[in-house]
């Protein structure tokens, strides 16, 4: 069998071994991991921004949304390196006391974290993801499958043997950190039903890869589903920090999954204000697709087609849509969200807390841009992804969300009656 056929589940066993080693290391062994990873990521910016141009000349095809990820600059590593120094100066998230108490006959009993298992990490385009994704599975005491895109093999491959050349330093196995080479789509279905190897799968990317592992695995799955992310935009509504709010929420990177995608507007909110928001947007180069009331306002803005509405457009483009008051922001999110990150501006705390209390997603944000649901901003360090399903975690998944608990029964010849 040719190399690029090879079974992945010899790879797994070997993880599956690996992981017991690093789920018993002590936490000054995985800190030490992680600092020579950031010294290598340093040492090495000019190797790794050399394979990322050799996917960058095969990615003309892609979307720019998409280039966009895949691209890595000299601050972009040294932001990686900088996000693997902030895990490591995390406090040890294993063996933490969760819960502790006494029974009346003396018995003690406690709950404490442990490492989760072997992670399975399915992802396409971001190269930074092979090293957040490490990073955050070895400070936690576990192993990891990286499965990268195609379209970023050679800069996927240059990051994790970094992380690999760290774990030997650190004097931890290297198949605790395994990039699988094969780029056929089967090769994902083999990994994800790979029940008893493999403890959680967790896919990033496009909407087609998540069902994809959602309907072929037989392991655990954590969607990191789509960002059809709302910003509802009140009456009163302070117009100059909407302005700069909806110009970040949208146009600062348009192509990640926490930018804003629809505009949601109070019926009753003045025409200065609408204008004062919207205005900029076209003025930044922001393509508009509005209904009715909204082409009304400028005639760059383009009539919004109904399969506008919970679209996750990844470009410089916003669904604008005027709606009656907050029953209707909170019906209209309902339909259309994906679960990812909502956002009010108001200037009226009644209705920011109904807002939070009632919309149902991952993150909601309350009068700044929805670009804070990140791992990053939310002192995380990094993010494998952001969850918006319900199991086991929602949110931007750190360390403590790669753990497990187990119980710890403490007695003194306690025979249970």
């Amino acid at each position: 069998m040719s190399e690029v056929l090879a079974p992945v589940r010899p790879l797994a066993e070997q993880a599956r071994v690996a992981w017991r080693v690093v789920s018993l290391a002590s936490d000054q062994t995985r800190v030490a991991c992680l600092r020579a990873l950031a010294t290598l990521l340093r040492a090495e910016a000019a190797s790794i921004l050399q394979a990322n141009r050799l996917d960058m000349n095969h990615a003309s095809a892609l979307s720019p949304s998409l280039q966009d990820r895949l691209r890595l600059t000299e601050a972009r590593v040294l932001a990686m390196a900088a996000q693997v120094d902030e895990i490591a100066a995390m406090t040890d998230p294993l063996g933490e006391l969760l819960e502790s108490r006494v029974r009346g006959d003396g018995l003690r009993i406690e709950r404490v974290s442990v490492a989760l298992g072997v992670i399975a990490m399915i992802y396409e385009a971001r190269p930074n993801v092979t090293i957040d994704a490490a990073a955050l599975a070895l400070r936690s005491g576990n192993a990891i499958l990286l499965k990268g895109g195609s379209e970023a093999k050679h800069s996927n491959a240059s990051l994790a043997a970094l992380v690999r050349r760290a774990l030997v330093e650190a004097g931890l196995p290297e198949a605790a950190c395994t990039l699988v080479a094969r780029t056929d789509r089967e090769v994902v279905g083999e990994l994800v039903r790979l029940s008893g190897l493999i403890d959680l799968a967790i896919p990033r990317g496009g909407e087609g890869l998540i069902r994809y592992v959602t309907d072929h695995a037989t392991v655990p799955v954590v969607q990191h589903y789509k960002g059809v992310c709302h910003t509802y935009l009140a009456e009163g509504a302070d117009a100059v920090a909407a302005r700069s709010i909806l110009l970040n929420a949208k146009m600062q990177r348009p192509s990640v999954c926490n930018a804003t995608e629809c505009l949601l507007i109070d019926h009753a909110a003045s025409l200065d204000l609408v204008r004062a928001v919207l205005l900029p947007l076209l003025d930044a180069g922001c393509e508009l697709r509005g209904c009715k009331i909204t082409c009304m306002v400028d005639t760059r803005i383009k009539p919004a087609q109904d399969s506008d509405w919970g679209t996750e457009f990844g470009e410089p483009v916003l669904a604008v849509r005027v709606v009656k008051g907050l029953d209707g922001a909170l019906e209209h999110i309902a339909t259309y969200g994906s679960g990812h990150t909502e956002a009010i501006l108001s200037r009226d705390p009644a209705e920011c807390a109904r807002f939070s209390r009632e919309v149902d997603a991952a993150c909601v944000v309350v009068n700044a841009s929805t670009r804070f649901h990140d791992g990053g901003e939310l002192g995380l360090g990094a993010e494998m992804g952001i969850a918006t399903s319900r199991m086991h975690w929602r949110g931007p998944m750190g360390v403590r969300s790669l753990t497990t608990m187990k119980w710890l029964v403490r007695g003194n010849g306690h025979c249970r009656t």
